[in-house]
């Protein structure tokens, strides 16, 4: 199985960690995010990375070397010259997702999780989406939102009071996304976008002809590493 890890942003809310270093590097009880993503995908049967990076890219490359890939088929995706967002990194390593006719994850870097991954992929496989996103329910100021059989059909911004429908239903539910998809190479087809681009954008536009569920996992651990706190917070929650 394929994964890519979502490696390249600038990781702001970690300053001043990543006035120096890239997010993914940033290290929680002697290991980095990024090789507990990478063991963690691993468990779950991934064998083949790709990786994007653009945020000093060059010590995200460096660590990987050094650490032999973690003995995994690595692959990076350079976005040095341009940061794309989540969308346009996505199709920016088409080419190495999109022949595989089985799904492939995507997944941020600073999320960390103890989330039943074979548990995800298996629910895809049966139900057969386009999309799975994992959601809990935290709480967060945006929010996917999804009908009462977990189809997406919306997305809102708490703060600000934005909000986005696919089509109009007679109720939805909010949950978190945790910042991990399992995705059907389909999608590529679907994608008629190009550049720098967010994929919330497409999923809410593809999500009206589409099935784009869920897979709540609010029973897990889980954290995003978005700042300092909460890599001391982390620490105490992943040994």
């Amino acid at each position: 199985m394929k994964a890519m890890l979502l490696a390249a942003g600038l990781g702001t809310r970690l300053k001043p960690f990543t006035d120096s270093h890239p997010k993914a590097l940033a290290v929680l009880n002697g290991k980095t995010l990024l090789q507990r993503n990478i063991e963690y995908l691993s468990g779950a049967g991934v064998t083949d990375f790709i990786i994007n990076v653009h945020h000093f890219a060059k010590q995200v490359i460096d660590f990987l070397s050094t650490n032999n890939d973690f003995g995994k088929s690595i692959t990076i995706s350079d976005e040095s010259e341009s940061l794309l967002e989540t969308g346009g990194g996505l199709m920016k390593a088409s080419w190495f997702l999109k022949d595989d006719p089985s799904p492939f994850i995507l997944m941020n870097v600073d999320v960390l999780t103890d989330m039943h991954m074979e548990a995800m992929i298996r629910q895809h496989i049966k139900l057969k989406p386009l999309v799975t996103l994992a959601v809990s329910n935290r709480h967060t100021s945006r929010y996917f939102l999804f009908e009462d059989v977990g189809q997406l059909c919306g997305w809102k911004n708490i703060k600000t009071g934005e909000q986005k429908i696919s089509r109009e239903v007679s109720k939805f539910y909010p949950k978190a996304f945790s910042g991990i998809h399992v995705i059907s190479p389909e999608i590529f087809s679907l994608i008629k976008r190009e550049g720098k681009f967010s994929l919330v954008d497409v999923y809410l536009d593809l999500a009206v002809a589409h099935k784009i569920i869920d897979f709540e996992h609010s029973q897990s651990k889980f954290i995003d590493v978005g700042k300092p706190g909460s890599i001391e917070k982390a620490e105490n929650i992943f040994p």
